[in-house]
């Protein structure tokens, strides 16, 4: 187990890192709204990664007791000059890097390099497909540009007592109006009362925030609607908006008890008269006479549930229509409420409505062919011409452009970039083998160390320690090594092998045949 100082240390390094791809990630150039999104989203992750070292360094500055006892673990008593544990450590931390040599080379930081710079912009068919941001919107949202409210629009058209049905551009203008005042007010009270309308207001409000999160992911989206949240609890808590969530008839009601009005009440018909002379128009009606018929046969009158007003207008008061009015208003509050978040959710939208307007109206402009023109155009995205350089200061600038950005030093592939970082580390590209005999070349990977033994540069090392490049020299890389091994073999009578230059025939461009070292003599000499 790691020191809690040596975890400290490490994790301030860590957010050092990261603050550092923060910032590397942000200056990028953002040509495009792609470009733009994929950055915003890259930051976003490393905000969140940020976020979390953070709160495992607050842990670990919390846990004083760990701390404490680790301090007093690495003070050594005045007296004692044993250094038995700091031996015990180095020997733990050698052995553990001889059995993974691959932890010292890159680390976190190579893996930060290569998460940052992993998504590269693609174009052409393979764009959706390589892009993990383009799966995550829909074809009508168009890479995060535009909102795809149609269904929304068809729950919107089915709510009952909605009268007049909209289509999709004034749907969109009905949203609009957001700005200025709250949503779906030129609905009617009877529409918004009901049970359908809240779960509209769900869908709606989930399909925004989601929306929102997607193509806005350096917005706190929720921190927003916490703070509308404690707004619109704070005007309900003042009765600034629960008389428009309040139904018609326990208005009437409460209006009447509370002495707010006055008139007539026909116990009959349980209805209220504001005139005496409509009260007294009504009593030769047939509902009022049919009423009567039904209230004589029974054994006891209907009363008011409500506690209205008496006949002769004075006010009343009634405990069961304070009741119904209490519960009337928590009622509907769920709705009040998201039509609020939904309000707000929409001001933030106001951009991407606009836009989302403006491509319906030309979309509806256009005719069938030239719609399905538009569909193949951007399903096949021609690659950005080749720019040709008038002068040599335009070459010059385009060559800047062309080169490529490697801050891991990774080895180039066929294509002329840099290898991918998992290839790296598979083939162990970041080990190091050094060869004496080679002049301390080094050679990054086992397979280059291993190839090498047959090139020219290991050849010619050889041939000047005067030993042959057999197989019997394969993996000795110290010149020590190599002329101990040569006086083994003699010993041991295998001077065959020392006999190969002897033994192996060179022909001049006259013909004429030589052994090996005959062959090399005559051409210092110029003879040949």
């Amino acid at each position: 187990m790691d020191s809690i100082i040596e975890v400290q240390r490490q994790t301030h390094e860590e957010i050092e890192h990261l603050e550092r791809a923060l910032y590397t990630t942000l200056s990028k150039p953002q040509p495009t709204h792609q470009v733009r999104l994929q950055n915003e989203h890259k930051a976003s992750q490393l905000l969140d990664r940020i976020h979390s070292r953070v709160v495992t360094l607050n842990n670990l500055y919390d846990d004083q007791d760990t701390r404490k006892a680790e301090v007093d673990f690495l003070s050594a008593p005045p007296r004692q000059d044993d250094l038995s544990s700091f031996y015990d450590r180095l020997g733990k931390i050698q052995e553990h890097h001889a059995k993974y040599p691959d932890a010292t080379v890159g680390g976190f930081e190579l893996e930060l390099y290569a998460f940052v710079d992993e998504a590269e912009e693609l174009d052409g068919e393979e764009f959706e497909q390589d892009d993990p941001i383009a799966l995550l919107f829909s074809g009508e949202e168009s890479y995060g540009k535009f909102l795809d409210l149609y269904a929304n629009h068809t729950a919107y058209n089915n709510l009952k007592h909605i009268g007049k049905r909209l289509a999709y551009l004034q749907y969109l203008d009905v949203l609009l109006a957001a700005q200025s005042e709250t949503v779906h007010t030129e609905l009617p009270k009877e529409c918004r009362l009901h049970r359908d309308y809240e779960l509209y207001l769900r869908a709606l409000h989930a399909y925004l925030i989601s929306f929102t999160k997607r193509s806005q992911p350096l917005v706190d989206v929720e921190s927003q609607q916490r703070e509308a949240e404690e707004q619109f609890n704070k005007a309900w808590e003042e009765s600034e908006l629960a008389e428009d969530w309040q139904d018609s008839k326990q208005a009437k009601t409460a209006a009447g008890a509370n002495g707010e009005g006055s008139g007539i009440w026909c116990a009959v018909c349980q209805k209220m008269y504001s005139k005496q002379t409509v009260y007294d128009a009504h009593l030769t009606s047939k509902k009022h006479v049919k009423a009567a018929q039904k209230q004589a046969e029974s054994d006891s009158p209907p009363s008011n549930p409500n506690g209205p007003p008496p006949a002769n207008g004075t006010p009343a008061t009634s405990s069961n229509g304070e009741a119904s009015k209490v519960s009337d208003k928590s009622k509907h509050r769920a709705a009040a409420l998201l039509t609020h978040l939904v309000s707000q959710l929409l001001r933030e939208l106001t951009p991407a409505l606009n836009e989302t307007k403006s491509n319906v109206e030309r979309r509806f402009s256009l005719t069938a062919r030239e719609r399905e023109q538009e569909l193949l155009e951007q399903a096949k995205k021609p690659p950005p011409p080749a720019k040709t350089p008038a002068n040599g200061e335009g070459a010059e600038e385009e060559e800047e452009e062309e080169r490529i950005y490697n801050p891991l030093k990774l080895p180039l592939g066929w294509d002329g970039k840099p290898i991918p970082y998992w290839l790296y580390k598979l083939h162990g590209l970041g080990v190091e083998y050094r060869c004496e005999i080679c002049s301390d070349h080094v050679y990054m990977g086992r397979k280059n160390f291993d190839r090498h033994f047959q090139e020219s540069r290991h050849a010619f090392g050889m041939r000047a320690l005067g030993l042959p490049n057999t197989k019997h020299f394969h993996e000795i890389t110290r010149i020590e090594d190599a002329l101990a091994l040569a006086e083994k073999l003699k010993r041991e009578g295998r001077n065959e092998i020392f006999e190969q230059e002897t033994m192996e025939e060179l022909e001049d461009e006259e013909g004429n045949v030589y052994n090996r070292k005959t062959y090399e003599d005559l051409k210092k000499q110029g003879l040949i």
